[in-house]
């Protein structure tokens, strides 16, 4: 039997043009109301970055930025101890003012230790598509003081 690598794919339509979203991407400033607690930088083609999330402390993720078409395409690798993964981001217009964005994931092996990272990462890429929506449309922040119950001591 082949040995296929595993593939997380997740969307969500955001009723926001598509620059709004596109600009709530790349900007630190906005990822830090509903992903990212700060970043050293702005996501820009060939850079590399650290991003920093609220509920971890103490752990930089390593980001290298890949390709970026502005208000179509984002993607870059990033570094989660030692597992390094491709993301793509593909904003697509739909109907008035809407987009539709499209994530996906990919690079983990079909074994033990894939399986657990596809459970884990295609909850992580639903709740980011909830989250941005969340931000974007009402302005609510979700992701402030969810996960603090995983990593208290």
């Amino acid at each position: 039997m082949e040995s296929k690598n595993l593939e997380i794919k997740a969307a969500v339509q955001v009723l926001k043009p598509v620059s709004e979203v596109y600009e709530a991407i790349v900007n630190p400033v906005q990822m830090s109301n509903y992903f990212i607690n700060d970043s050293t930088g702005r996501m820009e083609e060939g850079i590399n970055l650290i991003w920093h999330f609220p509920e971890i402390k103490d752990i930089d993720v390593p980001v290298e930025v890949g390709k970026i078409v502005k208000d179509k395409y984002i993607s870059y690798r990033w570094d989660i101890g030692d597992i390094k993964t491709l993301i793509e981001m593909n904003l697509e217009p739909y109907e008035e003012n809407a987009t539709v964005i499209t994530i996906t994931e990919k690079g983990m092996e079909n074994n033990e230790g894939g399986i657990k990272w596809l459970k884990e990462n295609t909850e992580g890429w639903a709740n980011f598509l909830a989250c941005l929506k969340a931000w974007l449309e009402y302005g609510i922040h979700l992701r402030k003081g969810a996960f603090d119950f995983r990593f208290k001591k």
